[in-house]
């Protein structure tokens, strides 16, 4: 993907037609969610939620499957599922035909979790002898930072993108949306486990993700034998992406709040939380692009 660079307000009203798509963008709400007054064209309809997991499930496991990150007895009739899929926020891209063709999971814990509760703790840094009490350290750490800002703790996975879209600023964009929903409740602190194999990792560093720090030493980068693949854990603040991309995020927030919901069963609406203020104490990490293996 091309380096983006700082543009003027000119240049983005521009540019902004690179983020613009024929394909559009659903949100699927977790059960019994809350939903901010602030959405504003939201759906109750089980069967299509259902139908929509559905496709994600399928879109996931034929990614994984053709990346070689599972095997055909991990799916369940093709599918992909996850025991976090109904509890947390679905961001999904539809193609022309209504069809899933990318999808990433977005678990909001209101209530501050313990790090064993975490899906970090079973990577498998986690379980190395030299790292895995560096990590649990630093996540405890951003676990802190959330409860003192009063902010949900959030994790992001089931990234997958169909091969059409790959290659294409699709991916970019869902990853802004990512940052343009974490912004609309009122911001949070997240984690996430990417994987170097198709550039999401690479993508979420461009635009504010920050990998984990133990005193002052990044963790690297880690063969994951699960997936089979190299993964990268990172975290990110929701007020603090890439001064870069702020532009985009901004615009894209504002899109967030007019993307279809679909729930199952009753819609409870809420008012939501306040916006962040700007927080300006985060300072810069250097890039390191490292990688060790797990023993």
């Amino acid at each position: 993907m091309p380096t983006i660079t700082c543009i003027s307000e000119k240049q983005f009203r521009r540019k902004r037609l690179e983020l613009q798509s024929t394909r559009q963008l659903v949100l699927l709400a977790p059960t019994g969610a809350n939903i901010p007054q602030s959405f504003g064209r939201v759906q109750s309809d089980t069967r299509l939620h259902r139908r929509f997991t559905m496709d994600m499930q399928k879109l996931r496991g034929s990614i994984y499957l053709s990346d070689g990150a599972l095997q055909p007895h991990e799916l369940l009739e093709g599918r992909h599922e996850l025991s976090s899929d109904e509890s947390s926020w679905r961001l999904l891209l539809l193609n022309s035909a209504g069809r899933v063709c990318g999808c990433v999971k977005y678990l909001e814990r209101v209530k501050l979790p313990k790090f064993e509760e975490l899906g970090v703790a079973k990577s498998a840094i986690a379980k190395c002898k030299d790292w895995g009490h560096r990590l649990r350290a630093s996540v405890e750490q951003e676990l802190a930072l959330a409860k003192r800002l009063a902010v949900p703790y959030v994790e992001l996975g089931g990234w997958a993108l169909d091969e059409q879209v790959r290659g294409t600023t699709e991916a970019l964009r869902m990853a802004l949306a990512m940052y343009g929903l974490a912004q609309t409740p009122g911001g949070c602190v997240g984690i996430t486990t990417a994987t170097h194999r198709n550039g999401s990792a690479s993508i979420l560093r461009r635009i504010g993700g920050l990998p984990v720090m133990s005193a002052m030493q990044e963790l690297p980068s880690y063969f994951d034998p699960q997936y089979a693949c190299d993964m990268q854990i990172l975290r990110f603040h929701s007020w603090a992406p890439d001064s870069r991309f702020q532009p985009w995020i901004a615009d894209i927030s504002n899109q967030i709040l007019n993307v279809p919901i679909i729930t199952s069963g009753f819609i409870h609406r809420t008012g939501g939380r306040p916006f962040l203020p700007e927080i300006d104490w985060q300072a810069t990490v250097p890039f390191h692009n490292s990688r060790t293996s797990i023993v």
